[in-house]
Parts: structure tokens; C-alpha cells; sequence
């Protein structure tokens, strides 16, 4: 299953990208993506695309994404 974790800066979906990757062994993608109801390119968010975390795993990553003002899409 595939979780979309979502943030405002660059910088920092790619510090946790980093960070799932060395927790879990493989560094998710990250991808700039304009959500629905975003009409303007400035406001199109970066997402980290992690696949493979299972229910356990999602509280430890919900904290890792909420230090850097993220969420999870759900």
C-alpha cells in the first residue's frame, strides 16, 4: 500500500524520504504534485511516495511527518 506524505517545502519531504529510507531500507520518491482543488503551480505541494509500511509502522511516521508540518494523505 502506498502512503502520500505531503509538505510544503522541498527540503523537507526530502529529509524524510532520508529518513524512511534509512529505517526501512529504501528511499521513497518525492514528487512535486498539485492536489485536488489547487489551481495555481506556486501552491503544488511535495509529496514523498512510501510504499510498504504496514499499520505498526504509521504513528512513528505520522511524528516523523508532523516535526516537518507535513501530513499523510489518507
Amino acid at each position: 500500500m502506498s502512503h502520500l506524505l505531503v509538505f510544503a517545502e522541498r527540503d523537507d519531504a526530502e529529509e524524510v524520504a532520508e529518513t524512511l529510507g534509512q529505517w526501512f531500507g529504501e528511499v521513497p520518491r518525492v514528487v512535486r504534485e498539485t492536489l485536488a482543488g489547487e489551481d495555481d503551480a506556486e501552491d503544488a505541494q511535495w509529496v514523498v511516495v512510501a510504499e510498504g509500511i504496514d499499520d505498526a509502522e504509521l504513528e512513528k511516521v505520522d511524528t516523523l511527518v508532523a516535526e516537518y508540518d507535513g501530513w499523510r494523505e489518507h
